[in-house]
């Protein structure tokens, strides 16, 4: 019996140390390709070949960003989550290779949405006024359900909002277009009220806003930055009333069909920005 109970202590030490071993091991995700753009420290905008006019750079809190404030009423905003054949396209780069082979090539694209391992979105996902995923209320770990959770819609006229989850279920809205995330980095004019001022977990994030007038901003750092620093990117700088995050470390931005920020991860639903000839 004691050769016994030393075999089977020997055993339990093993698949213990095993078990060690597996939980130890963490995803790191692969540091994005970013061009070297403006410089911390530099101010002023950069001559950027494809980057549309309405996009500028800027350097808050010691970290490059990039701000593209569009007027809904001149151009034309969209998610992009399948292509013709209903299939997921699965990251930026081949939903704006899509787009353009469909004679749609955007302005600008960038990730637009938390996602689950088999791609679908995990919150509410409405494209072309069909609902593909349902609003999604409950209770979770990690930063889609740090609520208050929000979500980006775009009404049939065009005109776009940022709102609390809670809200956007009591407005009964039947948008053209509409993502959902979390969390809500901005709600009239405060910043979530669970972000640290500047917390340890730093990524390259991106978000979008929406201002006083209905100006939408779409956000995309070049610099690893804190939720907080973010959040007072788009209060401050980008003077947005109302912000939703999209996502970190799988940020990706596209100028046209040209990656300028590619994290190489997958993606799942995108939002698209058209010229108001060419997305109509």
């Amino acid at each position: 019996m004691k050769m016994a109970r030393t075999g089977y202590l020997a055993l339990v030490l093993l698949v213990a140390a095993g078990l060690a071993g597996v939980l130890s091991i963490s995803y790191t995700p692969p540091e994005p390709v970013v061009k070297d753009r403006m410089k911390p420290g530099e101010t002023g905008n950069m001559n950027m070949a494809a980057k549309p006019e309405f996009c500028e750079e800027v350097v808050f809190e010691g970290a490059r960003a990039i701000l593209c404030a569009i007027d809904p009423s001149t151009h034309d905003i969209r998610l992009v989550y399948q292509g013709p054949d209903e299939a997921v396209l699965g990251s930026v780069s081949k939903a704006v290779t899509a787009l353009a082979a469909a004679g749609v090539t955007p302005l600008l694209a960038m990730n637009a949405g938390m996602y689950h391992a088999d791609m679908t979105p995990v919150g509410l996902y409405v494209e072309n006024g069909k609902e593909i995923a349902p609003l999604n209320e409950d209770d979770g770990f990690g930063n889609f359900f740090l609520k208050p959770n929000g979500v980006f819609f775009v009404r049939d006229d065009g005109r776009a909002g940022v709102i609390e989850t809670e809200a956007y279920r009591a407005m009964e809205l039947v948008p053209a277009f509409a993502t959902q995330s979390g969390p809500m980095l901005v709600m009239e004019g405060a910043i979530h009220p669970r972000f640290l001022p500047d917390g340890t977990s730093r990524y390259i994030r991106n978000g979008v806003g929406v201002r006083a007038d209905g100006t939408v901003v779409l956000a995309i750092t070049r610099d690893k930055v804190s939720l907080g620093s973010f959040a007072r990117l788009f209060r401050d700088i980008a003077k947005c009333s109302d912000a939703l995050f999209f996502d970190g470390a799988v940020s990706s931005l596209a100028w046209g069909t040209q990656m300028e920020i590619d994290a190489g991860e997958p993606a799942g639903p995108v939002v698209a920005v058209f010229g108001e000839t060419e997305g109509g």
